[in-house]
């Protein structure tokens, strides 16, 4: 097994060597087909940030590039010298692309509903347009590095249109996922504001809501806890009758939508990774459902990297403790939860690692 890994790191960095020797640079068609038995289609080397991309022609190549446990790529990142190496997957990429462009055309084949374009709106487009020409060189933190600082320090973005009304709830749970949701909204110029859905300590603990207080002081957004009483879903739950998740989505879901009928506020925003495509964006009774992980095909690192910018915190378990306490009083329940971590692996959401990751802890 040394021997191999060994013999891969030695052919990478032979390769890309060169390339990273040379400043900010890229290669195509790296062939490598003598020496591992495939090509790389795309090495990009940022010389500012000391940041290297791989991108492997599919799955199987990524996976070799990586090395089992991620020994290759851990190698490979010491003998460059270089910060970080992502590896992706060329067909991974098409497939996000081709759902953004799925939702950029949703947006402008919805103009009779949405009216004339409004600053977010339009900065939403330009940001999928962006995201489609050159997804493999994209990184939020870069490319929005003034907006964002200007955000940390309670400002408005300067370069984007903003709205003055407020144009968007975002339902904030303290999750990366949907920190990642406000943080994009406010800089789209959606103007938000952040609500959170309270059913109590064991389905949102106190560390969530030390992220979701930081994160709204921060970005100096209107934030409101929403109490319900979720004690019927939490009863079942615990006597093993139902598995808590989608009672609880369809409760906070609900109560989004009534306190959104209450305020005019048409768009509702989400942090989900699976309505893709056209789907990521919806009409429902009235309101605008947005999903914005899934419409910009964001991965869980971006999210992860958007939100840790303003300090929130990566929760290390798996779901709340509600439904932790439901795992281990009712073992066969961690099945309906495994199933949803597939669905995100399949979806291309989580990688591989990731969701073993994910059902380790959830068994």
């Amino acid at each position: 097994m040394k021997l191999e890994v060994d013999y891969m790191v030695d052919v990478l960095v032979n390769a890309i060597k060169p390339i990273t020797e040379n400043g900010s640079t890229e290669i195509s068609n790296l062939d490598l087909t003598p020496e591992l038995g495939f090509t790389i289609e795309r090495v990009i080397y940022d010389g500012e940030t000391n940041d290297l991309t791989i991108i492997a022609p599919d799955r199987p190549e990524k996976s070799a590039v990586i090395g089992k446990g991620g020994w290759v790529v851990g190698k490979l990142r010491e003998a460059l010298k270089v910060n970080s190496i992502h590896v992706d997957a060329y067909s991974d990429m098409m497939v996000r692309i081709y759902r953004m462009e799925l939702a950029l055309k949703k947006i402008k084949g919805s103009k009779n509903i949405l009216g004339e374009d409004t600053p977010p709106i339009k900065n939403l487009k330009r940001l999928l347009n962006l995201r489609i020409n050159n997804l493999a060189r994209f990184n939020y933190l870069s490319e929005f590095e003034e907006e964002l600082k200007q955000l940390k320090e309670e400002s408005s973005p300067k370069k984007l249109e903003m709205e003055e009304d407020h144009n968007a709830i975002v339902a904030l749970s303290g999750g990366v996922d949907s920190s990642f949701s406000l943080i994009l909204a406010k800089l789209l110029g959606f103007n938000p504001v952040a609500l959170t859905i309270d059913p109590g300590n064991i389905i949102l603990p106190s560390y969530f809501k030390k992220n979701i207080n930081g994160l709204t002081s921060k970005l100096n957004i209107p934030h409101e806890y929403v109490q319900v009483d979720m004690g019927e879903v939490v009863a079942k739950s615990l006597e093993g009758r139902i598995h808590p998740c989608g009672k609880c989505s369809k409760t906070i879901e609900s109560s989004l939508l009534e306190y959104a009928e209450k305020s005019e506020i048409p768009f509702i925003i989400f942090g989900d990774f699976l309505a893709t495509g056209s789907q990521s964006m919806v009409w429902l009774d009235g309101f605008w459902r947005l999903n914005l992980p899934a419409m910009l095909s964001a991965t869980k690192g971006e999210t992860r990297s958007v939100s840790g910018y303003f300090g929130v915190e990566s929760v290390g378990g798996y779901g709340c403790p509600l439904l932790n306490e439901v795992h281990k009083l009712h073992p066969h329940m961690r099945r309906f939860s495994i199933q949803r971590i597939l669905r995100e692996t399949r979806a291309g959401v989580l990688e591989p690692g990731q969701a073993l990751n994910l059902i380790t802890r959830a068994l």
